[in-house]
């Protein structure tokens, strides 16, 4: 079978909503506005313009777009050694959108049983934007069993990460790894973590100025980039790929 890739997204209605922009005024933890709602128009122009919804509890829905900004670079990456051999041995293979209810529900629970700020009206919005062909998943599988997986909204040449799950170690972390390969190979910018961890960190995600962000996000979001769907096995990961040798230079804010 020929290797098929992500489709174009769904144009989707102007937004009816006016965002404030991004500047001094944001609080300190990146809130800018509260209200509006989770329709497709809405969600894209807020991703398009570096704003992302966060929930908290029962409070009016808040949008935030934090300064700095957490990215991962795709020639940024860092892949460790026990990382490297868990990508070589472990036999798992990748998909992208093949099991995108999956992978968010997975993403809605915590170990523990407990829920988490995804809630059901967020899960159909971003189904909603998955049918739309905004909204993307990455899985990773053990054979039929999934393992682990995360999702997000590819916007031209930047994809931003909502969040990840695992089931066995290091599976979270294969997900990023993979989709950093088929970032590379597609031609794409970087991705967007929204806010640096340690986990994000040891892989190579940096904390830039939101100005900054912004400005390479415009210069990006509108690019041709369609990333590869198929079942793919990790090993390929486990040497340094030859995409790479045309990176994105953040520093220099051009390709």
């Amino acid at each position: 079978m020929g290797l098929v890739r992500t489709s174009r997204p769904v144009p989707v209605e102007e937004c009816e909503w006016t965002f404030p922009k991004p500047g001094r005024r944001s609080g300190r933890d990146g809130l800018l506005a509260i209200g509006a709602d989770l329709s497709p128009s809405t969600l894209v122009y807020a991703y398009r313009h570096g704003v992302f919804p966060w929930p908290h509890d029962d409070a009016p829905l808040p949008w935030f777009s934090p300064n700095p900004r957490g990215i991962l670079p795709l020639d940024h990456l860092q892949v460790s050694k026990s990382l490297r051999q868990r990508l070589r041995r472990c036999g798992w293979t990748t998909t992208m959108d093949r099991a995108f209810d999956e992978v968010i529900l997975a993403c809605s629970q915590r170990p523990d049983g407990s829920s988490t700020w995804i809630e059901p009206a967020m899960i159909a919005a971003y189904n909603e934007l998955h049918r739309l062909g905004w909204a993307h998943s990455l899985e990773v599988w053990d054979g039929a069993r999934l393992v682990g997986g995360l999702y997000g909204m590819l916007l031209g040449g930047v994809f931003t990460g909502e969040s990840m799950f695992h089931h066995e170690t290091d599976a979270s972390k294969v997900a990023i790894v993979d989709l950093t390969d088929r970032l590379l190979d597609a031609r794409g910018a970087f991705i967007d973590v929204q806010l640096v961890t340690d986990h994000l960190a040891s892989l190579g995600a940096i904390a830039i100025g939101r100005p900054l962000f912004l400005e390479l996000l415009a210069e990006c979001r509108d690019d041709e980039v369609q990333l590869l769907t198929n079942e793919l096995d990790v090993a390929r990961l486990a040497v340094p790929s030859a995409s790479a040798a045309v990176p994105y230079r953040v520093e220099q804010g051009s390709r």
